[in-house]
């Protein structure tokens, strides 16, 4: 997400030194097509946007998910780690 992020801005840059009447082909499959200026710039906005939105969701899970981890690694150290030694009867 982060390289589509990326490739994104540089698009987007490459547009914004473009003339509004200056002909675009966009990549649809394998294909190129012709499309408008405004449309293209458009639909990268909009998936810039998503994009974005699943960095910050996936960095919230990633977030609680590190958090549950250590929980679990502590309550397992402590479970395995003896609280005091035993001492041994004769």
């Amino acid at each position: 997400m982060e390289l589509e992020l990326s490739e994104i801005g540089q698009a987007s840059s490459e547009l914004e030194k473009l003339t509004d009447d200056a002909v675009i082909y966009k990549a649809t499959g394998s294909l190129m097509i012709k499309a408008e200026k405004t449309k293209v710039t458009t639909e990268l906005n909009e998936r810039k946007d998503l994009l974005n939105t699943r960095v910050t969701i996936l960095t919230k899970q990633e977030e609680r998910v590190r958090a549950q981890l250590k929980e679990v690694q502590t309550k397992l150290q402590q479970d395995l780690n003896p609280v005091s030694p035993h001492p041994s009867q004769p």
